[in-house]
């Protein structure tokens, strides 16, 4: 049997083919936090061109405690670029310069927690202009991929015959960034500031469905130029569970994490996840690594199909590894109505 593995291409960092499934999507996200100034947030296109939209959002967690947000699903008819919306991105150089930009609108909500009944949040709470305007930068290597094939004619995708309803993304990698440009909110007297702050970018391609699985948790993590990580574990319907993740340090290839323990302490009438601690076993062996986690803002998004509530619960966290903070994103997905 010819050789396989996960593996990352150059040409992965641009739009992919559109293969044709119903649910096929191709997403891109960039999350981002200037620990100076307290203010944070995260964007997302997630073409899905055979059902005629894309996914935009946009989230800022705003140094006052409010969090300004948007989602739209506007009109697309093809995988040609991720702009959409008011949302753009654009790849200056594979893997090290990307460009976010976006004009609109956001909903600015003085309590996020409203955003469990979006049509009630966006109906109550002011919508103002918001610009974004940033570079990111790479600090480490890509990890991730998809399962490929050696070939006489090199690396080549392997094609997908499982069932695409059951599939949350066939292709998928993530990065750790710096992210350094302006951010405005509001008229008049607006928040308007030079952005410079640590982040994590991902990329996914294929069939999606938020309700594939049965849940998952998705930890960023950025302590300095020098040092992130990510943890996650994704629990399938048929109960199989699937950690992941891997240990960025400057200078040296990713670390795979190959073994998650998450312990999550949740509060309020939501129970929406508030406290973490994870506990990682990596490639190498050893003793396990630790990481303990704050959620200082969140905002509960939802998602619907065919009756299935599914709540994705976005907490920028402040992350402890011993003596070292850092800050990222802790995404919880879970079903309401199963």
């Amino acid at each position: 049997m010819a050789e396989r593995k996960v593996m990352v291409l150059d040409s992965d960092d641009l739009m992919h083919p559109n293969t044709g499934e119903s649910n096929f999507n191709e997403s891109a996200y960039y999350n981002f936090y200037d620990r100076n100034r307290r203010v944070g947030g995260f964007v997302r296109l997630g073409n899905r061109p055979n059902e005629g939209y894309a996914e935009m959002t946009v989230c800022l967690y705003l140094p006052d405690g409010s969090v300004g947000f948007m989602f739209k699903r506007p009109e697309t008819a093809n995988n040609e670029a991720h702009n959409a919306g008011g949302l753009r991105f654009e790849v200056l150089k594979n893997f090290e310069h990307h460009r976010i930009a976006y004009s609109g609108k956001v909903c600015v909500l003085k309590n996020p927690l409203e955003m469990a009944e979006p049509a009630l949040a966006f109906k109550n709470n002011p919508h103002v202009p918001c610009e974004i305007a940033l570079d990111y930068r790479a600090v480490a290597p890509a990890w991730g991929g998809e399962l490929r094939e050696k070939t006489a004619s090199g690396w080549e995708t392997i094609r997908n015959t499982g069932d695409p309803s059951a599939q949350f993304a066939k292709g998928h990698f993530e990065q750790h960034g710096h992210a350094t440009g302006t951010i405005r909110v509001g008229g008049g007297a607006a928040l308007e500031l030079n952005f410079d702050g640590l982040g994590l970018r991902d990329h996914s391609w294929g069939p999606r469905y938020w309700q594939a699985p049965k849940y998952y948790r998705w930890l960023t993590m950025n302590f300095d130029e020098t040092l992130g990580a990510v943890a996650t574990i994704t629990v399938n319907r048929d109960g199989s569970e699937h950690p992941g993740g891997f240990i960025a340090r400057k200078g040296h290839p990713n670390v795979n994490i190959v073994k998650v323990d998450v312990e999550t302490e949740f509060a309020g009438e939501q129970k929406l996840h508030d406290r973490i601690k994870v506990t990682c076993h990596t490639e190498q062996g050893g003793e396990p690594v630790v990481m303990t986690g704050k959620v200082i803002s969140m905002i509960p998004l939802r998602n619907r199909r065919e009756g299935v509530v599914t709540r994705i619960a976005e907490g920028m966290t402040e992350w402890r590894w011993g003596d070292k903070v850092g800050y990222g994103l802790s995404e919880y997905l879970d079903h309401l109505t199963e």
